[in-house]
């Protein structure tokens, strides 16, 4: 019998001299020399920012929510945060994705203090991401972890890998949602969140 090979070990990860090593690659694939005055200090600035810019892969979204309230007084309206400011980075192209987020949940007897749910969309958002992915993510950790009735997210975004590369088209944005729970099923529910955060619905009820 042929025996299976083993399962690799998962990859190490670089070091931060291997991480600067490739930024000076890059540099010099570029056309530029990363000895001269100018970009000497690049690779190390372009890691710090890397380690700002990708903070999201040290954090855990459980962490985050699994500190919740229960003395509400009865509160099982929705709770909604609009606007949220985010910053992505596209994985395909490693180009900025800059928008909005807007989250409701309906709570079901816990709720979680408001900066959570914003660290919560930070958290996913500083990772290499597509939108698609990125909202389904947000909306799915604050459903797991809490337990609400319903869960809503929708974000609205620019992506620079298509205003300022290949098709060049600026002004583009793409809104992105997901529906769990009661927003999804109770199409009042959903009509009433996004009347809240300025969007009108679709021929289908969505966004």
């Amino acid at each position: 019998m042929k025996r299976k090979s083993p399962t690799p070990p998962a990859a190490a990860r670089p070091t931060r001299a291997q991480a600067e090593e490739a930024v000076r690659t890059l540099l010099r694939w570029a056309g530029d020399d990363p000895a001269r005055e100018g970009l000497l200090g690049t690779p190390d600035r372009v890691v710090r920012a890397y380690e700002e810019w990708f903070a999201g892969y040290n954090e855990d979204p459980v962490a985050i929510l699994e500190r919740t309230f229960e003395e509400t007084a009865g509160y099982d309206e929705m709770v909604v945060l609009r606007d949220i400011r985010l910053e992505s980075y596209c994985e395909h192209h490693v180009a900025p994705i800059i928008g909005v987020a807007h989250c409701a949940y309906l709570p079901d007897r816990r709720v979680v203090g408001i900066s959570k749910i914003a660290r919560v969309i930070e958290l996913y958002a500083k990772r290499l991401q597509i939108q698609e992915k990125m909202t389904a993510q947000i909306a799915n950790a604050i459903q797991d972890v809490l337990r609400p009735r319903g869960v809503a997210v929708v974000v609205d975004a620019t992506h620079q890998c298509m205003t300022t590369r290949g098709i060049r088209k600026p002004g583009v944005s793409m809104i992105t949602s997901q529906m769990l729970g009661a927003f999804r099923d109770d199409a009042a529910t959903r009509r009433e969140f996004l009347a809240v955060i300025g969007t009108a619905p679709g021929p289908r009820g969505g966004v």
